[in-house]
């Protein structure tokens, strides 16, 4: 039986070098993107690994990994795992409106506050993080193999939701405010009312000439014409304004592709059985899928080579928006999942499940947050300065936290 000292050292072992190996690779980005290296200095070549991140590695990464793990009584017994992300963002948001009122933050940001503590990372990292935890033999969640096995399915389970999240309520919170009408249409403020008088008095001009009536009559038989092809119309509007193709980005398509695979017994024999038909495909994807993380910690720590830039949030609440998502909205992810474990809405004795739980509350903002606010060209500075100080306290506040979940789990 180990000792108090044998087992605070183990402790700390495990909780802090999974950081250790983040900042490892976000070092080496780091130094790719110096001028002396040159290599990831450009953001074309940053943005062109990303791409190839998001559209090849990370689907492959998914699909294997949340294929061969998932059956469909899996999917019933994981149910809280997507529940957990809409609750993470509901109190999240509301812990970003309190932020918000107390800071009072440029009207124009107000919005985009509440996302920045709202919004957290459920993929990337977490991805990473479970990867340096299982990778050590000795780890307390078991065999290495299982250990990510799992972790990475119970990640990949609920991106689906984080990816509606993003391209649904998280696009709109982050349009662009409003401009004045007579800013949008360079209208004067002056305006001159002109009335020609000089056919009679107003009382008898009729209201309607024959003109204006007849034009009614025409658009009114049109209207009652062209009914179904109006509503065609507003269907396919509507279609475009839901962001479908948006909300379906390669990482969520793999991973209902990999749901359906999983849920069908011989889809999962074909795919990931050894010696089965399509097993070549499968061991192929696991290959490329091995890529992401590697990938994805050179391009974040390349984009911190400017440093914050030049934000227009202000100190203050910059600062209140960091503390906030490190280290109070983990609190409340705390005690969320622990009143759900005390009410039995977790499956019994799995420790990887409730400590991806735990690490959906606890992660910096959504990278995905941050590429949104570009897309919108609404805030992009903002975000990055506020996505550059959370990587860098996250540092010092992750240690923190996996402490305190490995000492309540184990």
């Amino acid at each position: 039986m180990m000792g108090p000292s044998e087992s605070l050292a183990q402790l700390l072992q495990f909780s802090v070098m999974p950081i250790a190996k983040v900042l490892v690779m976000c070092s080496l980005g780091l130094l790719m993107a110096t001028r002396r290296v040159n290599i990831l200095s450009e953001s074309s070549s940053r943005k062109g690994l990303s791409k190839l991140v998001f559209s090849l590695f990370l689907p492959c990464l998914i699909f294997t990994q949340l294929g061969s793990a998932v059956t469909l009584g899996k999917m019933i017994r994981w149910w809280f795992v997507p529940v957990n992300i809409v609750i993470s963002a509901c109190l999240g948001c509301l812990v970003g409106l309190v932020v918000a009122l107390i800071f009072r933050p440029q009207p124009q940001f107000f919005k985009f506050t509440i996302v920045m503590v709202g919004i957290g990372n459920i993929g990337n990292i977490p991805l990473v993080l479970i990867d340096a935890v299982c990778r050590d033999q000795n780890n307390p969640f078991g065999d290495p193999q299982q250990c990510d096995t799992n972790g990475v399915a119970y990640i990949s389970y609920g991106q689906w939701v984080g990816a509606v999240i993003v391209y649904t309520f998280v696009f709109q919170m982050l349009s662009p405010p409003m401009k004045p009408a007579n800013e949008l249409y360079n209208i004067d403020d002056t305006v001159v009312l002109k009335i020609d008088t000089t056919d009679g008095p107003p009382e008898l001009t009729p209201l309607l000439s024959d003109a204006s009536r007849q034009q009614d009559s025409e658009y009114q038989l049109y209207t009652q014409v062209s009914g179904e092809k109006k509503v065609l119309k507003t269907l396919k509007l509507w279609l475009k304004k839901s962001r479908i193709q948006d909300i379906l980005q390669p990482p969520v398509a793999a991973s209902i592709l990999a749901l359906v695979v999983g849920a069908i017994p011989f889809l999962k024999m074909l795919f990931f059985k050894q010696q089965a038909v399509f097993f070549f495909l499968s061991d192929s994807m696991n290959l490329m899928g091995g890529a992401m993380i590697p990938c994805i910690m050179l391009v974040l720590g390349a984009g911190l080579v400017k440093g914050p830039g030049t934000s227009e949030l202000g100190t203050r609440t910059t600062v209140a928006i960091v503390l906030t998502r490190l280290f109070l909205v983990p609190l409340i992810g705390l005690l969320v999942v622990s009143m759900a474990d005390k009410f039995g809405l977790l499956p019994r004795n799995d420790k990887m499940f409730r400590f991806v739980l735990l690490l959906q509350h606890s992660m910096p903002t959504s990278i995905l947050a941050g590429a949104v606010a570009s897309l919108q060209g609404h805030g992009e500075k903002e975000a990055s300065a506020i996505l550059f100080w959370e990587h860098i306290c996250a540092i010092f506040s992750m240690p923190v936290w996996l402490m305190l979940y490995f000492n309540i789990l184990f």
